[in-house]
């Protein structure tokens, strides 16, 4: 698949050919079902497949009970619950309408009598529509199928992003994912937006989920555009650079990876910046620096151009020393700050290649221990 955009018409056999597993919803449905959100949008575009989300207006726990004698977590107050089947996750939903009691407030929840009323309670005209399981034709009563051919962001209601403001930063990660555009109206509620309703997990939670995808920093970089955050001095290039670090070794993992780019565009700036700064003349000198710092701490000095990190962590964070305390206090070394010294002594002595054996460590750290 190229990701050009699909004709809507045999929208259903498409999903049927990237979904097998929907022969098998069909049949256990005891109430009307459909596929909607990310694996109809990204149908149209020819993404393949993704995540499958499925809307019921019946019960969601009974329909996933009735496909796996094994169903996943059900959430009563959301009317929803998850199966694994064929290998894959599938979220189930209670078709349901939402209203907000405050902005950014939770939604209070009741059940929809018909897919079009919950359909109205999404967030992008391309994230509400839905196509029968077992059907062929899309329900779209917002117009998603056109926004998606003109990969256009368009919101539902003037109050969707006042309503639940992590819209605003959905909204980002879709474009930056998707390479979609804002519909003009929408861009001028969603400049408006005030994240500050939000409360700090959610708000947390949602730039987590932005920051996690490799289009991450693209997208932290256009909520700054929209005036919605505020990036650090060099943050958004700075964000790359942290996200292709952990794409390769010896960074792979090294960090979470939505912390790290959070911290390289945000901030709050921590010892990073110093950290880089530095040119340790010797390995000993380099473990020192950077031997007990945070992992997000270190990967942000690395992509500020602390290139001696890469050595820190391909070699000198796992030289092992051939004595440890016990022998030390056997040679006589006391408990107290003279073990420690003794230790440190031997560990930069084998790091800078001066003590390469048990006799040579053990010799070193004896020194050290007996200096006042």
């Amino acid at each position: 698949m190229n990701g050009a955009p699909q004709p809507a018409a045999g929208l259903g056999q498409e999903l049927r050919e990237l979904y097998p597993e929907l022969e098998a919803i069909a049949a256990a449905a005891s109430s009307p079902t459909y596929v909607v959100g990310g694996a109809v949008r990204d149908a149209l575009l020819g993404r393949g497949r993704g995540d499958l989300d499925l809307l019921t207006t019946g019960d969601a726990a009974e329909l996933a009970a009735a496909l796996s004698s094994h169903p996943g977590t059900a959430h009563d107050r959301f009317g929803t619950a998850t199966v694994e089947l064929g290998g894959h996750r599938i979220d189930i939903a209670r078709a349901r309408t939402e209203t907000y009691p405050e902005p950014g407030a939770l939604p209070v929840v009741a059940p929809a009598a018909d897919v079009e009323a919950d359909l109205a309670r999404r967030d992008f005209t391309v994230n509400a529509i839905a196509v029968p399981v077992g059907g062929e034709e899309a329900i779209d009563p917002h117009g998603g199928v056109a926004d998606v051919g003109a990969r256009l962001l368009r919101v539902l209601h003037p109050r969707s992003f006042a309503d639940d403001p992590t819209r605003a930063i959905r909204a980002a990660r879709y474009a930056a994912r998707l390479g979609f555009g804002l519909e003009p109206e929408t861009e001028r509620l969603l400049r408006a937006t005030d994240l500050a309703t939000l409360s700090d997990d959610r708000r947390g939670a949602e730039l987590a989920r932005l920051a996690a995808e490799p289009t991450g920093p693209t997208g932290l970089r256009l909520l700054a555009e929209w005036g919605l955050v505020e990036l650090r001095p060099g943050g958004a290039e700075l964000a790359e650079a942290v996200a292709e670090l952990l794409g390769e070794e010896p960074w792979r993992e090294e960090a979470p990876h939505a912390e790290a780019v959070l911290v390289a565009a945000l901030g709050p700036a921590g010892r990073e910046e110093q950290l880089a700064a530095e040119r340790p003349a010797r390995p000993s000198e380099g473990y020192e620096l950077a031997s007990g710092r945070d992992p997000v701490e270190l990967v942000v000095a690395r992509a500020l151009g602390a290139e001696w990190l890469d050595d820190y962590l391909r070699e000198w964070r796992s030289v092992a020393l051939e004595i440890d305390g016990d022998a030390l206090r056997t040679a006589g070394v006391p408990e107290g700050p003279a073990l420690g010294r003794a230790l440190r002594a031997a560990r930069s002595a084998a790091l800078d290649g001066e003590a390469t054996n048990r006799e040579q460590q053990l010799a070193v750290a004896l020194a050290a221990a007996g200096e006042d």
